[in-house]
């Protein structure tokens, strides 16, 4: 499991691209690959759940959509994370 998180700057040019990212988070979601997505409540970012083997999947999903290189927005991290408590099973 890993989580990405993003960090977004006042430049609105993100916004152009953010209907077709949130279509492959549909997809990656519908998958199995994607476990949970969306923005902090103040738009300064946002934080991702993946569901893939290794970081290597991470960096493919990322480089396939442009919205991670869009102007004003930055992959602060990305951290491969172990689930504690809650269900999570792996689907990819």
């Amino acid at each position: 499991m890993f989580a990405v998180e993003l960090e977004f700057s006042g430049d609105p040019a993100r916004l152009e691209l953010r209907a077709g990212h949130r279509k492959k988070l549909a997809a990656l979601h519908e998958a199995g690959r994607l476990r949970l997505a969306g923005p902090w409540a103040d738009e300064s970012g946002a934080l991702l759940v993946f569901d893939v083997p290794n970081e290597a999947a991470v960096r493919e999903i990322l480089a396939d959509d442009p919205y991670y290189r869009a102007t004003g927005v930055t992959v602060a991290r990305i951290v491969e994370w172990n689930v504690v408590v809650g269900q999570v099973g792996r689907s990819a």
